[in-house]
């Protein structure tokens, strides 16, 4: 029988990652609902210019100065009777690992899709990876106060490009400078907003009527009426079990930026989303096996290394999601991976780079731990049970970089440096075959090599320079690979595991290297 209390967490818990397109304000919204939480006073808005506030979810120097987001954050807070585990992405693509590692920690994801751009590029990468693992989405269209796309173009063009059907659960009453409030659809009661002159503020003059008694104008009614009247014939019914298989998504319109539309949107989205699910992973024989949340042994797994969160403590953070039982501070954890035991003494619940220190955690919940040798993907627990999770996603190598430091005075940072960033993902380490003494980092988007370069600089007082090297393509390769032959513009290196990686410049050039070497087998990354 499972444990009332246990029961009673687990229910009130909800986990989720926001995910979007750059600019569609994923960081915006997740501002807004610290506001509404009553963790802000006022929600900073996502600006790289001088004196102006940043987001509290941005908290590397980088981001700061940039206005964009660069490392996933989590955050674990009270919003009315629930508490949620929010994980903000980055949403720019050379960031695109770190994203897909956290969405391995959620139950859920909030998808902001900008009004006028409807469905972006890297929303349809996220969404992607979203139905690989089962998670479940719902749907917030941004930007409402700004000119949008016919909505039911945009509708379609959800269930065209993402394969999914579109439930509206909300609807807008008007767009852009007449926007002026959302209609619930189910009750037909009314939101209206007035904007007041901060827009950060949680006082909003929000009233609700009911859809009939609303005087808003005659062409505004008659709009709303004429789309309301087609949404009943023609829109699609919420079923909770199509949600829940991430064949549906219910869809909200609001300006995450005026807050119009927000709260509702939060009000509603903590019912819809489900509360902690049971986890997939693998026995010690390789067969699937799922961890249901409500068993009493306590197991979790890492999916974030983050190094110098606070430059105060100057240490590194592991990351874990709680997968089942009750997490209890100061015992000892076995980790599934090397099966070796550590006692956690130190662990905290977290606001970005905020931390309280916290006894338990439960399934759901995210907490930071002192990073005792963890790797990304190690499962752990108290009494070391027969389950590891699923593998991380690991991505090729798209761009490889020669980095050499200015100093070698400071060589000790240097390598103290690349250690812990390379064991974040933020890039990895190669070492060439041909030339051992070199140091070659691979990523999946230039700007993480920029994040490099400013964290050592910033973070280990450590001047470095990159040179750009020519592959963009990369597989591992097994078998004699000492006797591999390359190409003149391909190139053997070793990962930090020692496995072995082929790099080369063109997706013609795989084939020949393949017909070259037919006693070698080529590993894809794990997706």
């Amino acid at each position: 029988m499972v444990d009332i209390n246990l029961r009673n967490e687990i229910n009130k818990r909800r986990t989720f990652a926001i995910i979007s397109h750059p600019d569609a304000g994923k960081t915006t919204l997740t501002e807004k609902l610290l506001l509404y939480a009553g963790l802000l006073r006022t929600a900073g808005m996502v600006r790289g210019r001088k004196n102006t506030k940043h987001a509290s979810s941005d908290w590397l120097q980088m981001e700061q100065d940039r206005g964009i987001s660069i490392s996933a954050s989590a955050m674990q807070f009270p919003y009315k009777e629930y508490l949620l585990n929010v994980l903000d992405t980055p949403g720019h693509q050379d960031f695109s690992e770190d994203t897909y590692r956290t969405l391995t920690a959620a139950d859920a994801a909030v998808m902001v899709i900008d009004a006028s751009k409807g469905v972006e590029e890297q929303t349809k990468k996220l969404f992607k990876v979203c139905r690989m693992r089962g998670i479940p989405i719902i749907t917030f269209v941004n930007k409402m106060d700004l000119p949008a796309k016919d909505l039911f173009s945009l509708l379609q063009e959800i269930e065209e490009v993402l394969g999914i059907a579109s439930v509206p659960i909300n609807w807008p009453i008007g767009s852009g400078r007449d926007f002026c409030g959302v209609i619930d659809i189910q009750t037909r009661k009314c939101q209206i907003f007035e904007k007041t002159s901060k827009l950060g503020s949680k006082v909003l003059d929000k009233k609700e009527y009911d859809f009939a008694a609303l005087d808003i104008g005659p062409d505004l009614r008659q709009k709303a009426e004429d789309e309301l009247e087609l949404l009943e014939v023609a829109g699609n019914e919420y079923d909770e079990e199509r949600f829940l298989a991430g064949e549906v998504t219910p869809v909200f319109f609001g300006s995450a930026l005026i807050n119009f539309g927000v709260e509702y949107f939060f009000d509603n989205f903590v019912k819809l989303a489900p509360r902690p699910r049971p986890v997939r992973g693998i026995s010690a024989d390789e067969d699937s096996s799922t961890l249901d949340p409500y068993s009493e042994d306590f197991v979790g797994f890492v999916f974030k290394l983050q190094a110098n969160m606070n430059k105060k403590h100057r240490d590194s953070m592991a990351f874990i999601r709680v997968c089942s039982g009750i997490f209890s501070r100061d015992e000892m954890v076995v980790n599934h991976t090397t099966n070796s035991k550590v006692r956690i003494s130190r662990s905290y619940s977290l606001v970005a780079s905020n931390r309280d220190t916290i006894d338990n955690a439960y399934p759901g919940d995210i907490i930071g731990v002192s990073n005792q040798g963890f790797a990304i993907g190690d499962t752990v627990s108290f009494k070391g049970l027969d389950f590891k999770v699923q593998p991380m996603p690991q991505f090729p190598p798209e761009i490889v970089c020669e980095i050499t430091l200015n100093d070698v005075m400071r060589l000790k940072s240097f390598e103290k440096g690349m250690v812990q960033l390379t064991s974040e993902g933020t890039v990895s380490l190669l070492t060439p075959k041909n030339n051992p003494n070199a140091r070659w980092v691979s990523a999946v988007g230039k700007l993480q090599f920029e994040v490099l370069e400013s964290r050592l600089s910033d973070e280990y007082n450590v001047k470095v320079e990159m040179r750009m090297l020519p592959y963009r393509f990369g597989i591992y390769v097994e078998g004699d690979v000492a006797k591999i032959q390359l190409t003149t513009t391909s190139a053997l290196a070793y990962d930090k595991v020692d496995r072995a990686v082929l790099l080369y410049t063109n997706a013609w050039e795989e084939q020949l290297l393949r017909d070259r070497n037919p006693d070698v087998r080529f590993v894809p990354f794990i997706g």
